[in-house]
């Protein structure tokens, strides 16, 4: 589980999810992404996520201190912390 720390100030995300293209976006979008996610998925979440009291929580928790949510076996939606030069 990577460092909280490594995810300050960090304002893009890579995303990678099973059968789709490599996908940029900035920290409100991935939030909004793990929402949509975590939303229909609130009977099969780890017990870590399940104690927090909502699905915006649970996003930001996700966002900030993981990189990787499974969806199914074998199949994760992962993100990175990128810095996008200009």
């Amino acid at each position: 589980m990577p460092d909280s720390i490594m995810y300050q100030d960090e304002n893009h995300f890579v995303v990678l999810e099973p059968e789709c293209q490599e996908e940029f976006l900035t920290a409100t979008e991935l939030q909004q992404k793990l929402e949509t996610v975590l939303a229909s998925r609130q009977g099969e979440l780890p017990q870590y996520l399940q104690k927090l009291s909502s699905v915006k929580e649970q996003a930001e928790y996700l966002r900030d201190n993981n990189c990787e949510l499974e969806l199914s076996p074998g199949k994760s939606l992962q993100w990175y912390a990128v810095r996008l030069e200009k």
